[in-house]
């Protein structure tokens, strides 16, 4: 086979960010993905967004990734979550048709000038002098490359628990990956960890009493997800789909609890820890004993499939339980389950060890991206996708790396808490983590980061015309200039509903807006002080051995993020400072600001 610039492992949702971006940024790609039916695939719930969630979608499409223009097109109800609330936790979200999401996405890839795609299992990462320079798959090809970013998900060593019968498989009905884990460990030095996750069973929806349930209809009119979606022509072919509501019952439970010794959560089967934040609803009941209901969204799975997603009752206890459990709710009766739920655990690699980058610390030019990672969502995996391509197209051209602050995005936040803190169970993204949300909105992701997706090249020059055209004109509105709107014609998709739009919130919480983005500038002066990599932490006798170990373990680049450490005090960062004026002058990287891209 030929050689290519970058190789990526996996086409999830992770897989396909990165394998464009890195194509589009100039650089011949090898997407290797075990089954091609599968790319993309909406494995858990088919919707994209969300508390947070949203908010990355909207700054992965400021930087130029898919996910948000694939979501517009795919999509069947669209809804903005938190309306009731401040616009700094206003999050979209959308429901998609998931087979019309695959196949977009795949003609995506498959259209990309300068990007392969190759069904074949990769089972292990070559490295030579301390650098990944390609894969060899499971049937004996070696395939060269410059740059390699692994995007696994749940595949690597994946195991499904159904009660208690547990088998191999990345996803139900899919094979797992079982070579892969053996080389990151071996061949590239990466500590392994396991993780769980679960879905719930899927439903007939001709088999449901909609009369006993209660109907959740989208927004009218809806907003799209993408910056680069014309709103007006959208708007006009939109058709949108309701999702139904329904409670779980006090029967419901009984069953549940009664059924315990089946579960291979609570019978001691599953070993590894699952997303807190998203539990099953066995766990639901033993935790909330108190609670006499749950609620159950029954969401479409697509325009042409009688599918009902179940969002609330993800469950892995035996297919005979879960029959009585969607029986004994309201509307569900006499519901056909087409699917059933099942749990899966898999290896991940603990994310302390990669640099803010997605580099590994043991391999050069080796990158993990997505679940891999620790991460549940496919807005994070997509996130962190795009964030490996560019760093790794940018290293192969010679350049700085690109790594987003805190302030400046949600994904900033997303990889720092990554990296710096690393994760004990599946990691979700929410408003709460984020210190500056007023400033990272929903609604500004295009003024905040579109200016980087121009820079890496993955924003064209003509749209980027139009963006600063749109830009300026909020500008001068928010000044009080009520004569700038240019032509739509001329900022499309902008439009003077879109400026009228920003320019108001901008108006509305100026005064926060000021202060939050002093603190910001506050904190920054301090916090982005360089850390030079050859730091030697030994030499500062004054810290304590805990605090060397943690230091060299993560070794942060700046002081922002060794402060972020946990169990790193400001004690420790008050002698660190010390230690650095010391060095001032001797490296010539010693201080700046990382993000230069």
């Amino acid at each position: 086979m030929k050689n290519y610039n970058v190789i990526v492992i996996g086409a999830g949702h992770a897989g396909c960010e990165a394998a464009l971006a890195a194509s589009r940024m100039g650089h011949s790609t090898l997407l290797v993905t075990m089954q091609l039916d599968a790319i993309a695939r909406m494995s858990c719930n088919p919707a994209i967004g969300g508390l947070a969630k949203g908010q990355i979608v909207r700054e992965l499409d400021a930087l130029g990734g898919e996910m948000g223009w694939i979501t517009d097109n795919a999509g069947l109800q669209f809804k903005m979550l938190n309306r009731s609330r401040g616009p700094a936790v206003w999050s979209p979200r959308a429901q998609c048709d998931k087979q019309m999401y695959h196949l977009l996405m795949k003609n995506s890839l498959e259209k990309q000038a300068g990007l392969d795609i190759l069904q074949a299992e990769a089972a292990r990462i070559l490295i030579e002098n301390g650098k990944a320079c390609g894969i060899e798959t499971k049937t004996g090809v070696r395939v060269r490359a410059g740059a390699v970013i692994v995007t696994t998900g749940t595949f690597l060593q994946g195991l499904i628990h159904v009660g208690l019968t547990h088998f191999p498989g990345g996803r139900f009905g899919e094979f797992s990956a079982d070579s892969l884990s053996g080389s990151l460990h071996a061949d590239a030095g990466l500590e392994i960890k396991r993780l769980k996750t679960g879905t719930p069973p899927r439903i007939n929806g001709n088999s449901v009493d909609y009369s006993k349930i209660t109907p959740q209809p989208g927004d009218e009119p809806p907003m799209p997800f993408s910056h680069f979606t014309d709103v007006a022509s959208w708007r006009a072919s939109k058709r949108q789909l309701s999702c139904w509501l329904t409670y779980t019952n006090e029967e419901t439970h009984r069953i549940i609890r009664d059924n315990l010794d089946r579960s291979p959560l609570y019978a001691g089967i599953i070993k590894s820890v699952g997303p807190r934040y998203c539990p099953s609803i066995e766990d639901k009941v033993v935790r909330f004993a108190e609670r006499t209901r749950h609620q159950i969204f029954l969401e479409p799975e697509g325009y042409n499939t009688a599918e009902l997603y179940a969002n609330g009752i993800s469950t892995s206890l035996p297919q005979d339980v879960q029959e009585r459990i969607v029986h004994s709710i309201a509307g569900l009766e006499n519901a056909h389950i087409m699917r059933y739920g099942y749990a899966i655990e898999y290896d991940y690699c603990p994310p302390t060890q990669l640099h803010p980058t997605l580099e590994t610390k043991t391999v050069e030019r080796l990158y993990l991206a997505g679940q891999i990672n620790g991460t549940t969502g496919y807005e994070e995996a997509a996130a962190q996708g795009l964030m490996a391509a560019v760093n790794a197209s940018l290293k192969l051209q010679g350049r700085e790396p690109f790594v987003l602050r805190r302030d400046e995005a949600y994904i900033g936040v997303l990889i720092d808490d990554l990296v710096t803190k690393g994760v004990d169970e599946p990691y979700r993204m929410f408003t709460s983590r984020a210190e500056y949300r007023l400033i990272l909105r929903s609604d500004n992701a295009d003024l905040r980061l579109m200016d980087y997706g121009h820079r890496n090249g993955l924003v064209t020059s003509a749209m980027y015309q139009r963006f600063e055209r749109y830009r300026l004109a909020v500008e001068h509105l928010v000044a009080g200039d009520e004569t700038a709107y240019p032509p739509d014609e001329e900022i499309a998709p902008w439009s003077k509903e879109a400026i009228d739009f920003e320019a108001s919130i901008e108006k509305k919480y100026a005064g926060y807006i000021t202060r939050q983005k002093m603190q910001v500038a506050k904190l920054r002066k301090l916090g982005d002080k360089r850390i030079p990599q050859d730091f030697d932490y030994d030499a500062v006798s004054s810290l304590l051995t805990e605090t060397r170990q943690k230091l060299k373990k993560i070794q942060p680049l700046t002081i922002g993020q060794a402060s972020r450490i946990s169990g790193v005090t400001p004690a420790d960062i008050a002698i660190l400072l010390v230690h650095l004026e010391k060095r001032k002058g001797q490296n010539a990287h010693g201080e700046g600001d990382i993000r230069h891209a």
